[in-house]
């Protein structure tokens, strides 16, 4: 007997919102008791800016989370207890190994309660960190959405954040179109799959618009220098000054040093559903379609897949949205019905569009990762390369810079595997196609005229090259490639 298809109302999840909250997230939370931590928020970022972040939180009381009763209290709690654990570690001259029980204690009671580790992750700074500006108009308008917390003040995270929760809002609607979908090959209701398929692919469209978009108001040189590093984990931060993570204080003495990924899209639950729903299957990076198969990888919340950085990131998603995703992946069925059904037209067709406007979505994001990582590192080092010794040896931000260590050469290069992740990925989506013209037309590579011309010479696309020592750390941890691991982050 085949499983039920997940039901949305189970796993929390909105037919409307789709993995962002049913019901708004809170501008503040109700009970007077909190106050304490809505100041700090309300001046987190004139705190960070004086320096003064780390004594007042040292000066706070451990406040219990037992006042905390709705979902969405504690949603609030969350995100402002991560923007104040974030603020403390990397907000000083140098990063913090260790979080007071002020922080450590409550973070701790909320992240068992929404199933989340105890780091600002994707939920954190973007599902549960936006408001709309008219309460009656769409959320999925960039023009309607803010922020409710920041580390900077600045309208360029502002603008990163809402970004993405604009995509999760356009694209909310996809989650129970493809669930229709699932329901309708089980009938063998072909030109119901096609619909649902063609509408997909559609959306995606809306989507790819909306991440292109990103460049309107986040600068680069300001997202990279000023925004990106308070978004650090404590995950392989030994050269950005945690050579062992972070001590999560709780008061009990017998606390050990842990280490979490920082935020990443790829804690996205609705850009991985796209991938289960159509059964697009992710590889270590490195490994191409044929190679042995890696070792079975362990279903289930708790396992935890070798080296394969998007199961990875399941971890950081909440509970129940990590739980819906191994559901949908043993009810998925389309990618096997087209397969199925290779001579039906329409259906095929409407299964190519997804993949190609999936593919589409990744290269627009590969360009945004060139643009807002890669080149800034860049110029970070060419400035550095330029500096004198006095300048050089001068304090840089912990939580962007790496350098390998002098005596001993450092596991892998930072930024290296960050393109080819992604591009692989990108090319991963475009494996599943029914029609040869549709595999041929998503492995073409376009050329330019003068592309190849002496005096024009090569364009730069804002990749690293095979060769180059680019040392950049990932949102999520270090990028790697190293033979042995087999992964794209160094844990």
């Amino acid at each position: 007997m085949l499983p039920p298809i997940p039901v949305l109302a189970d796993y929390g999840i909105s037919p409307t919102h789709g993995f962002l909250p049913s019901t708004l997230p809170l501008t503040r939370l109700p009970d007077p008791y909190y106050n304490k931590w809505e100041a700090i928020a309300a001046n987190l970022q004139a705190l960070i800016l004086s320096r003064r972040l780390r004594g007042v939180v040292d000066r706070l009381p451990v406040l219990s989370t037992v006042g905390l009763e709705h979902d969405a209290e504690w949603r609030r709690a969350y995100s402002l207890l991560c923007f104040m654990a974030h603020g403390y570690v990397w907000g000083g001259d140098s990063p913090a190994d260790r979080l007071p029980p002020q922080i450590s204690i409550p973070l701790l009671d909320v992240s068992r309660r929404l199933e989340v580790p105890p780091v600002a992750t994707y939920a954190a700074v973007c599902l549960w960190n936006f408001k709309p500006l008219f309460v009656d108009e769409d959320i999925d308008s960039l023009e309607n959405l803010a922020t409710l917390l920041t580390f900077t003040g600045a309208m360029d995270e502002s603008w990163f954040y809402l970004v993405s929760v604009a995509i999760e809002a356009r694209g909310a609607p996809i989650i129970s179109l493809m669930l229709t979908a699932i329901a309708a090959a089980r009938r063998n209701d072909s030109a119901a799959v096609a619909r649902c398929l063609r509408t997909f692919a559609e959306r995606l469209t809306d989507l790819t618009n909306i991440l292109q978009r990103m460049h309107e108001s986040c600068d680069p040189v300001i997202f990279y220098n000023r925004i990106r590093p308070f978004l650090a984990g404590s995950k392989n931060m030994a050269e950005a000054g945690l050579p062992f993570g972070v001590i999560y204080d709780d008061g009990t003495g017998g606390d050990t040093y842990r280490q979490y990924s920082g935020g990443s899209n790829a804690q996205s639950s609705l850009i991985q559903f796209f991938d289960v729903a159509l059964g697009i299957q992710h590889r270590p990076t490195g490994e191409k379609m044929g190679d042995a198969s890696p070792e079975p990888v362990r279903r289930g919340r708790g396992a935890k897949p070798k080296h394969n950085f998007i199961q990875e990131m399941r971890m950081y998603m909440p509970g129940p949205h990590a739980q819906f995703l191994e559901d949908v992946s043993r009810v998925a069925n389309i990618r096997e019905y087209v397969e199925e059904h290779a001579g039906d037209a329409q259906l095929c067709l409407a299964y190519d569009a997804c993949l190609a406007m999936l593919s589409s979505f990744r290269d627009k994001h590969i360009a945004i990762v060139a643009r807002y990582v890669i080149t800034p590192s860049r110029q970070v080092r060419a400035r550095s390369r330029s500096r004198s010794p006095e300048v050089a040896r001068r304090r840089l931000n912990l939580a962007v810079s790496s350098r390998k260590s002098q005596g001993k050469s450092q596991k892998g290069t930072g930024g290296t595997a960050l393109i080819p992740f992604l591009k692989q990925a990108r090319d991963e989506t475009g494996e599943p196609a029914v029609e040869e013209w549709t595999k041929r037309f998503m492995r073409r590579q376009v050329r330019k005229e003068g592309s190849g011309d002496f005096f024009l010479g090569k364009e730069d696309d804002g990749a690293p090259s095979e060769t180059e020592d680019v040392e950049v750390k990932g949102l999520a941890g270090t990028w790697t490639m190293e033979d042995e691991v087999g992964g794209i982050c160094l844990y």
